[in-house]
């Protein structure tokens, strides 16, 4: 009954963008037999002696919020590392390479504060630092919701290394509040459930970054395009501007002309784009927030 709930989860997560969610009848019959699976596993476990999953222990005020903190946790995680080398490739003309130099200072401090955590985490209680994570995260998403054209190299660098001293912030304290309270025997299960929900919520994030990027491109494209109209003057400055640009650069008035049309159409595709990706970090930077609350409970 697990397996089917959580390989019932991927296949919608996976495949929901690619055939328009619950619109598809496949989609449907897979998240109907996951939701029954997962129902009909709860009444399962609890009249087991050694249940896989220990149900009351997942409910409980403290587990259960741990869980939740590493589901956001991984969706950030996996979402960041997965759209911001996405961006940049797409709409600033990195190769491979300069996109995964982007994310490697991040790395070189995540290495340097899984030290520095490892040593305060014996002396503050964990909720503190769990909550200030969070809080590190959503600064970090708060700055990269103002994406535009002539952003450089190390502005998403910098981006990436402040993501990089809140998640440890997160990761490490985590392990240490989600075994509290939880019996010695059911110390492994702890750890599966805790690592569970670090690849769902990665799973999660991927799959809830590429929805909001798709929908919410089409939406600002569909507005922008309002005002890319022939009676607006603003438009007919920039259409002659263009159409100027390309005569000083060696092309006849009708090729000018059509440039000139595809290069606002493209301005407007590339907008939208940046948009789109500014509305998926307003997301991740409420997903951040989130976590303080259920932190400081803990």
């Amino acid at each position: 009954l697990i397996a089917t709930a959580l390989a019932s989860l991927e296949v919608v997560l996976d495949r929901g963008l690619i055939d328009d969610w619950f619109d598809s009848g496949f989609i449907t019959a897979v998240a109907a037999i996951g939701l029954l699976s997962f129902a009909a596993m709860i009444p399962w476990q609890l009249h087991r002696p050694n249940p896989l999953i220990d149900v009351r222990m997942v409910a409980t005020r403290q587990f259960g919020a741990c869980l939740l903190v590493m589901l956001g946790a991984g969706a950030i995680l996996l979402a960041t590392t997965q759209f911001l080398p996405l961006l940049v490739q797409q709409h600033y003309g990195y190769t491979a390479t300069w996109a995964g130099l982007v994310l490697s200072p991040g790395g070189l401090v995540t290495m340097a504060m899984m030290l520095i955590v490892g040593r305060v985490a014996g002396r503050m209680q964990p909720r503190w630092l769990i909550a200030a994570g969070a809080l590190v995260v959503a600064v970090s998403m708060h700055g990269l919701t103002n994406v535009y054209a002539d952003l450089d190299f190390w502005y998403f660098a910098r981006s990436r290394m402040l993501l990089s001293i809140g998640l440890p912030l997160i990761f490490i304290p985590m392990l240490t509040a989600s075994y509290n309270a939880v019996p010695q025997n059911r110390t492994d299960m702890a750890s599966a459930l805790i690592n569970a929900a670090r690849n769902t919520g990665g799973s999660i994030g991927a799959a809830l970054g590429a929805n909001v990027i798709a929908h919410r491109e089409q939406f600002h494209q569909s507005r922008l395009v309002e005002h890319v109209v022939p009676s607006s003057p603003q438009y007919q400055a920039s259409l002659q501007q263009a159409k100027d640009y390309f005569l000083a650069h060696g092309s006849t008035s009708a090729e000018a002309a059509k440039q000139a049309v595809a290069w606002i159409a493209q301005q407007v595709q590339q907008q939208a784009a940046f948009l789109a990706f500014d509305d998926l970090f307003w997301v991740l930077m409420l997903v951040s927030l989130a976590a303080v609350p259920l932190a400081l409970s803990l």
